[in-house]
């Protein structure tokens, strides 16, 4: 039997009807590990703790859809082009660390700030594809409070950067389980 190929249109349209939980739980999850980090640890280890905490969110999201419902991980799932563009996101975040890392070898307490907002990123287009405004909300605001924390309170920024982070995943999470239940 012959599938009809989906129009883009289609593609998009059943891409924004996903949870997606899965990912920002990860994002959550590492930044949380981040900032109890920056609580307990030197700044030595706390920049380790850093670079890999924020570098398996992707994994740790490919176990956490398990989960949720999502499974990312299932090739049983018909092919949508909005995943692979999402991918792309995730790649763009990853190359982002290309600008962190110089900042980082200069002054190490740049890392919770470059990484912070420049992995945030990702979640512009995000909103684009699901024709929603909370990828422009968690991007904006995560600029905006990542910025005034790091001049702020320079001695914490491993601590107040990585929980102000975790604050904003957790508003978004809320209003993407609220998205679904008003559509």
């Amino acid at each position: 039997m012959e599938q009809r190929t989906r129009t883009l249109d289609e593609q998009r349209n059943e891409y924004s009807k996903r949870k997606f939980l899965a990912t920002p739980l990860s994002g959550l999850i590492a930044w949380l590990i981040v900032g109890i980090a920056g609580i307990t640890m030197p700044p030595s280890i706390s920049v380790w703790v850093l670079f890999i905490a924020t570098g398996s969110i992707v994994y740790l999201a490919l176990l956490i859809s398990k989960f949720t419902g999502e499974n990312f991980l299932d090739k049983s799932k018909p092919k949508n082009e909005f995943d692979r563009l999402f991918l792309f996101t995730v790649f763009q975040s990853v190359l982002v660390y290309s600008i962190a890392i110089p900042f980082f070898l200069i002054d190490y307490t740049s890392l919770p700030m470059s990484i912070g907002i420049l992995t945030g990123l990702m979640w512009l287009p995000f909103s684009w594809i699901i024709k929603h405004w909370v990828g422009i909300f968690h991007a904006v605001v995560r600029t905006v409070v990542v910025l005034i924390l790091w001049y702020t309170f320079p001695v914490y920024r491993f601590v107040v950067i990585p929980f102000a982070i975790v604050f904003i995943y957790t508003a978004t999470i809320v209003i993407l389980i609220n998205r679904r239940k008003v559509k």
